[in-house]
């Protein structure tokens, strides 16, 4: 392949959405800095950034809840965090509440909550192995003994102070929001700095030795140094460069359909999304400040359009008007290839896992800032295009491997799915031997060091290993009194946090 001997002058991303947009204001903040700190449109770009997209296309919009470090994002981008949640319809999100997942215990329903913090007091051990040694699943789940945000959400606090600047607060948070009209806040941002925006359909991919030399659409033909593909599913630019290019993780991962549904709040918001497994998958329940976005994700070679959606319907009962229903078809996997000549896939043009954990926007986050730095040089080499695949690819897989860890734990057996759903782990290279070790020592940090996760590590981990009841068996190191001072600690420190915060309907009634 013929590296570019002059340097990077301009970049084309065809569509737009959450993946476009997202990419095209972080990469111009990125090239273009100091225009952006000016303010001024008479300042020449130091790269030209187009995006083109078709009116005739609408955005999925069904991605509504984030991963924490998605604050940094929007933060990086100077972007106004109480504007932001205004444009958008946000709430807070501190984590997600796994409903159903494993058989009922004592007649209640199998729950547990994965929130962003986890505790660190100082101690020469850590406060996971002490929860274990001292047998404390019998009197609590795991995360109510190591979390803050477990404490503020039974006590409906949002993870906010008075005081708290922005995107800043007493846990790290996520958001619920309106992902079409985040789309179009970021448009607006990213129009204002300065990207060219271009309303026009592609009818046609023009390549020239192993590049695309330009994109033909119904207002001119566009041509570019780079072209990013956030075409989505279709995969519109990559597709033209790379047949055969798709490595489907659906051994694991069988949910490739979705019915997701807009209802009226049923309840005031919670700040916290939920996942309700079902018959053959699962169900997302998302609050905004106006609305609750739900979704039923299940593997279509066992439930028809018509009998998922008859069981999302059922779940959530008729206690909210439903204002929109759609259904999706869903490709699982990721690109081999991400980069492909002039050509990069961004967002569901180069990956798709179903949203268990909510990392759609983490993905493409990770994406773009992976391409601000692998653009940098003066040349864009095999060799780096090579790297930008290795990361991708690696990113995808890790996340893979923490999606099947959800089910493969599961002691459901009441259908098809959830009996395959425990096997699932054999799909995750050096996963079972993992589980088999995590038997009898706890997760820590050096058992998942040299992978590629950049959100989910060993206390991640642990959060879904305990609160699917895989405990392993420990010895116990200290007296009661000792354990009892710990977790005592914890107590104080959960009621500081919920003496300190505002309630959430007290923040979106008046800091939104």
């Amino acid at each position: 392949m013929q590296q570019s001997k002059t340097p990077l002058r301009s970049i084309c991303i065809v569509g737009g959405g959450s993946s476009g947009w997202m990419t095209a204001i972080y990469l111009n903040r990125v090239f273009n800095g100091d225009r952006v700190a000016n303010g001024s449109s008479e300042v020449a770009p130091n790269i030209e950034i187009r995006l083109v997209e078709s009116e005739d296309i609408a955005i999925i919009g069904v991605g509504e809840a984030t991963v924490h470090s998605i604050r940094f994002f929007f933060a990086a981008m100077g972007l106004d965090e109480a504007e932001l949640m205004r444009e958008t319809n946000a709430t807070f999100k501190t984590g997600i509440m796994f409903r159903n997942w494993r058989k009922p215990v004592n007649g209640q329903t199998h729950q547990y909550f994965h929130p962003f913090d986890h505790l660190k007091l100082g101690m020469d051990m850590d406060i996971s192995s002490s929860w274990l040694q001292d047998a404390r699943y019998t009197l609590e789940r795991f995360d109510q003994g190591v979390s803050l945000s477990s404490h503020l959400i039974a006590a409906g606090r949002s993870p906010k102070t008075p005081q708290s600047e922005a995107y800043q607060g007493v846990v790290p948070y996520g958001y619920h929001l309106d992902a079409v009209k985040m789309a179009r806040f970021l448009r607006r941002k990213a129009i204002e700095a300065g990207v060219i925006h271009q309303v026009a359909t592609v009818k046609d991919v023009v390549v020239a030795a192993g590049n695309i030399s330009e994109i033909v659409t119904d207002q001119g033909n566009f041509t570019a140094d780079i072209f990013i593909d956030s075409t989505g599913f279709r995969g519109l630019l990559l597709d033209a460069l790379k047949a055969d290019n798709w490595q489907s993780f659906t051994d694991a991962l069988p949910c490739n359909k979705a019915v997701a549904i807009q209802r009226e709040l049923p309840a005031p918001p919670k700040p916290y999304t939920t996942a309700t497994a079902l018959s053959h998958g699962w169900v997302w329940e998302i609050d905004l400040a106006d609305r609750q976005g739900t979704g039923y994700v299940y593997d279509g070679e066992k439930l028809s359009k018509e009998q998922a959606e008859q069981e999302l319907r059922s779940y959530l009962g008729s206690d909210a008007a439903v204002l929109k229903c759609t259904h999706l078809d869903m490709k699982v996997g990721c690109r081999k290839e991400f980069w492909v000549g002039n050509c990069i896939a961004v967002g569901l043009a180069g990956g798709f896992i179903e949203p268990l954990e909510s990392t759609g926007l983490h993905l493409i986050n990770l994406g773009a800032r992976l391409l601000s730095t692998h653009l940098a040089g003066e040349q864009q080499s095999q060799a780096v295009r090579d790297s930008y695949n290795r990361l991708m690819n690696g990113f995808y897989t890790d996340l893979k491997q923490f999606i099947v860890l959800h089910y493969c734990l599961t002691d459901r057996d009441d259908s098809e799915f959830w009996r395959a759903a425990a096997e699932k782990a054999q799909y995750c290279e050096g996963l079972p031997a993992q589980l088999a070790c995590w038997q009898h020592k706890v997760c820590e940090y050096m058992d998942l060091a040299g992978t590629f996760s950049t959100t989910f590590t060993d206390e991640n981990y642990r959060f879904v290993l305990y609160g699917m009841g895989h405990y392993p068996q420990l010895q116990r190191r200290f007296t009661t009194p000792q354990y009892e001072s710990l977790f005592a600690k914890v107590q104080q420190q959960a009621k500081h946090a919920e003496l300190s915060t505002i309630p959430l309907a007290t923040y979106l009634q008046r800091y939104r």
